[in-house]
């Protein structure tokens, strides 16, 4: 009889250490459940609020852009996955449209605000009114010449701005200008965020604007704070990086072939701990596999945004796989009434100054360069600046220069921003070809400067005609794109008004500040003489509107490449 007494007390205690088990392996199975967290990422956003127009407002045939647009799409997306983060990889202000940059692109960040951007990296437009500004944006504040013109003051950016290539000296010490890396929890699982811009930016901004900052390479800075995030417990990492590729053919808004560009490069050399890289500066769409890392690319000015699944493994925090797709950010959607009232307000206050109507075209001038490298859009702003300068008590300039990469874009002749009729230009359709604001200095270059200053758009940054300057008309010369360093342009080609330029004649030159100052990595302009400031650069277009309308396309006839 006792036995089977013992019996039933081991059955008894044994019955609760098998529900236990059962229990854990259960818990266990419950916490090693994946996490899908939905990355939604915009880059190279440059202040368009509202909707752009002409090629900057399509993805292929389909009209896109335009905040209201952007933050309804996010606002879906988010919905489908509730564990969404929206991080962005720069050039969110800067170069913008003038309902923007007239209220020093505080518009801008109060519509990411209202969108609920997290965490951005710098881009190199981001430090086009210096580092004093750029910080303004993050910490608010009015502006210091201009006041809060709005009349409700500026609180900043509720995102987190990152920089971890860009440093300054702090004393003895050196520190980032912003922090390098973020951690932002999402379902339980952590993940980080390395922000960046490239390298190169000194060499596209104005050196002012830059002064005292130190660009670091971006492949060996991302894979030492990779290594701290991972010190810190953070396995799924995420860089957010201004600099970007190409794909060729660029028409498939998934695709990735045959991408070139610096972007490429860079993944390559990235750490394996850093599994997404989300890019941006070149404008251009792809989605890509490189060296195991996922580098995505959404386009520019608000007109797609790119969806990253992560797939996470909250036992160790580590992303298992990736997927990502970029989406079209099409018309189609009611659009978000909080955006739809930021643009009204700052609409209003821009409107006197943006619609006002300064002259009119006799077709469609478009920024795209011609074989040479020549736009038709370059002709008509390089005349515009040279009669602004040719006078002699404004510099008496022969020549004047602009670089291509500041048109930023088409001149449409069906575009209305008012009341205009069509063919009419306003005054914000200019300053969205030219927003910089850039002051026109003369100067004296001599003929073997020239030589090398047409030189020097074959080398540096890229090769090919992305650096053609645009030149004023009356200037021409001839070119070979395959030529050895140095001797891409003959020397007897370079004329004006058809006379030879010797290497001794000493030539009155008009450029923008931005190329004064040696950017684009046009340094011999640095070494001009009796150096003369003239007009802003969008004054001198509308002064030449006002003057010469209508204006048609220019002959894209002065600059020829031979080979």
């Amino acid at each position: 009889m006792a036995r089977p007494a013992i019996g039933r007390r081991l059955i008894l205690v044994a019955l609760p250490v098998a529900a236990l088990a059962a229990a854990a392996a259960a818990s266990q199975q419950r916490s090693s459940a994946s996490v899908t967290v939905q990355l939604l990422a915009i880059n190279d956003f440059h202040g368009n609020l509202e909707p752009p127009s002409g090629a900057n407002g399509l993805i292929g045939r389909t009209p896109a852009g335009g905040a209201e647009y952007l933050a309804a799409h996010l606002k879906n997306a988010i919905a489908q996955n509730p564990n969404s983060i929206i991080v962005a990889a720069g050039d969110l202000i800067g170069a913008s449209p003038l309902v923007s940059a007239l209220f020093h692109d505080e518009p801008t960040i109060e519509s990411l605000n209202a969108m609920n951007l997290s965490v951005s990296s710098v881009g190199n437009h981001e430090f086009d009114r210096g580092q004093d500004e750029l910080r303004r944006m993050q910490a608010g504040g009015c502006h210091p010449s201009d006041g809060c013109q709005d009349g409700d003051g500026f609180a900043g950016a509720s995102f987190q701005y990152l920089s971890a290539n860009v440093v300054q000296q702090v004393g003895e010490q050196s520190a980032t200008l912003f922090p390098a890396t973020a951690i932002r929890t999402i379902a339980g699982v952590k993940i980080g965020f390395i922000g960046e811009t490239l390298r190169n930016t000194p060499r596209i901004v104005t050196p002012t604007g830059v002064r005292g900052l130190t660009f670091l390479d971006e492949a060996t800075t991302a894979n030492e704070y990779a290594a701290e995030l991972k010190r810190q417990g953070v396995r799924a990492i995420v860089l957010l990086i201004h600099e970007g590729g190409v794909q060729s053919p660029n028409t498939d808004p998934n695709g990735c072939r045959g991408l070139s560009g610096a972007i490429a490069r860079i993944a390559e050399n990235l750490s394996p701990d850093i599994k997404v890289v989300i890019s941006g500066h070149t404008h251009q769409f792809y989605i890509c596999t490189i060296a195991g890392h996922s580098v995505t690319s959404a386009s520019s000015f608000g007109r797609m945004f790119t969806r990253v699944d992560l797939v996470i493994d909250p036992a160790d925090g580590t992303i298992t796989s990736v997927s990502a797709t970029n989406d079209t950010v099409s018309r189609d959607v009611a659009k978000d009434p909080a955006q739809t009232q930021l643009i009204a307000k700052y609409s209003a206050g821009a409107a006197p100054i943006a619609n006002r109507v300064v002259g009119s075209v006799t077709a469609d001038i478009r920024r795209a360069p011609g074989r040479g490298g020549e736009s038709a859009l370059g002709d008509v702003i390089t005349d515009a600046q040279l009669a602004a300068t040719s006078p002699a008590d404004k510099g008496g300039a022969v020549v004047a220069f602009t670089n291509s990469g500041g048109i930023r874009a088409d001149l449409v002749a069906s575009t209305r921003t008012g009341t205009e009729q069509p063919g009419q230009i306003t005054y914000s359709e200019l300053f969205t070809v030219q927003p910089f604001s850039n002051v026109m200095t003369v100067q004296t270059l001599t003929g073997s400067m020239l030589k090398r200053l047409l030189e020097q758009q074959f080398g540096g940054l890229a090769a090919g005609t992305n650096r053609i300057l645009q030149v004023s008309g009356g200037f021409t010369y001839n070119y070979r794109l395959d030529a050895p360093a140095g001797q891409h342009v003959a020397p007897e080609t370079i004329k004006i008004g058809g006379r030879v330029i010797g290497p001794n004649d000493r030539v009155r030159v008009a450029t923008n500040r931005f190329l004064a100052e040696g950017g684009d990595g046009f340094t011999v302009l640095r070494e001009g003489t009796e150096q003369l400031g003239g007009d802003i650069d969008v004054d001198a277009l509308v002064a030449y509107f006002r003057t010469r309308s209508p204006v048609s396309p220019g002959p894209q006839n002065r600059i020829i490449r031979l080979d």
